[in-house]
């Protein structure tokens, strides 16, 4: 996150919030609790809030079935669209991947795998894909277009979210990865970044791209280097427990305005992941400082989610105590922040603007890739 360098010391010192979590007053904004937001009071007696493994028939389409409408978002392997369904008239957003690229960065089993994760997963926190297809030179994943932008650039306007934010937000992140790893899934790439809000306010973890499924442990060094593991960093086999990690991370992050071992440089980012100490700020609860050291944690033995009661630990924890964690899933709670969404159906204005390319798209022909990609 190149923009820490600059912000970090004001964003520490700052106490001033802007308009863009309306709902809350000044006077709760560190600690306390509205009247309104009272939507907790639950404690986990093994009830299953898992839905099942996705039902939705993932269908057959072609790039004739959508009028390209503008640039979502750019990324090192192509570009994500926001389109138009010529049949239905639905707006989707289709990620277009180059199949060059890809090869050459060495992120087959990665490309491949992010398609088999979210052929199989439906959760109402996670972006739902609804088919894929390829022509000689792309891979394009058709996805619902999530229209309230990125979490990440919530929080960059925001400064940093009063507590009951963060805490809404973090619990519905945590329902999420508890569904995937109940289907042995490990997402390994938490951040602001890859979570959109959709209309009315409720997250989507968006981009599966370094999603596995694994059925006890892995070795593969991914992620983002302000979130990694220590046991990522050391080469050391892994499981769940860093996406665990990972969310001790956000939660700091939700709560600062920045990430706690963020350095100019990867290198010395994964110094002080290795050594992990971590400076809080006077203004965070206790209790919110109590379940960050014991998710960010480099002893696996006490790190929560990663101890026999598994993810039920974090969502007993004292900072979810009020969490009514059925409510949450079914979407029965109000949200902190509703965007702005003033344009209607399609309304993309939260988005960041991207200059349009010609696109070399629908190209027919050899196809001297096809043998890595034969599932899409």
């Amino acid at each position: 996150m190149s923009i820490m360098s600059t912000t970090t010391l004001s964003i520490t010192n700052s106490k001033i919030y802007s308009n863009y979590i309306p709902k809350f007053q000044v006077t709760y904004l560190l600690f306390h609790c509205p009247k309104n937001y009272q939507y907790y009071n639950y404690k986990h007696h093994g009830i299953s809030l898992l839905p099942q493994k996705s039902t939705i028939s993932k269908g057959k389409y072609n790039l004739t079935d959508f009028q390209i409408m503008r640039t979502l978002g750019t990324g090192s392997f192509g570009r994500v669209h926001l389109v138009r369904s010529i049949h239905n008239g639905r707006y989707y957003a289709i990620k277009v991947l180059k199949k060059e690229k890809i090869i050459k960065m060495k992120q087959v089993e990665h490309t491949n795998d992010e398609r088999r994760m979210l052929k199989l997963v439906e959760h109402p926190f996670l972006i739902r894909m609804w088919g894929t297809f390829q022509d000689s030179k792309n891979l394009f994943m058709v996805m619902d277009f999530i229209e309230g932008g990125e979490l990440f650039s919530l929080l960059r306007r925001s400064q940093r979210f009063p507590n009951p934010v963060a805490k809404f937000y973090a619990a519905e992140v945590i329902l999420a990865l508890e569904y995937l790893h109940s289907f042995n899934i490990i997402y390994r790439d938490l951040k602001p970044e890859n979570i959109l809000l959709d209309r009315n306010g409720h997250i989507k973890i968006t981009d599966f791209g370094f999603a596995k499924e694994v059925i006890s442990y892995t070795w593969t060094l991914c992620g983002t280097p302000d979130y990694i593991a220590p046991e990522i960093i050391s080469a050391k086999p892994y499981g769940k427990s860093v996406d665990w990690w990972s969310l001790g991370i956000l939660i700091f992050e939700m709560l600062s305005g920045y990430t706690p071992f963020y350095s100019k440089t990867p290198i010395k980012t994964y110094e002080k992941i290795l050594n992990c100490k971590i400076n809080f700020p006077s203004y965070f609860h206790i209790n919110s400082i109590d379940l960050i050291k014991r998710l960010v944690t480099k002893d696996l033995t006490r790190r929560l989610g990663n101890l026999s009661n598994g993810v039920y630990d974090i969502k007993n924890h004292e900072w979810f105590e009020e969490v009514i964690w059925e409510k949450l899933l079914n979407k029965d709670i109000e949200t902190p922040y509703e965007p702005p969404i003033s344009g209607g159906i399609g309304d993309s204005s939260l988005f960041d603007f991207y200059p349009e390319e010609k696109f070399d798209y629908g190209i027919k022909g050899e196809d001297p890739y096809q043998q890595y990609f034969t599932e899409f």
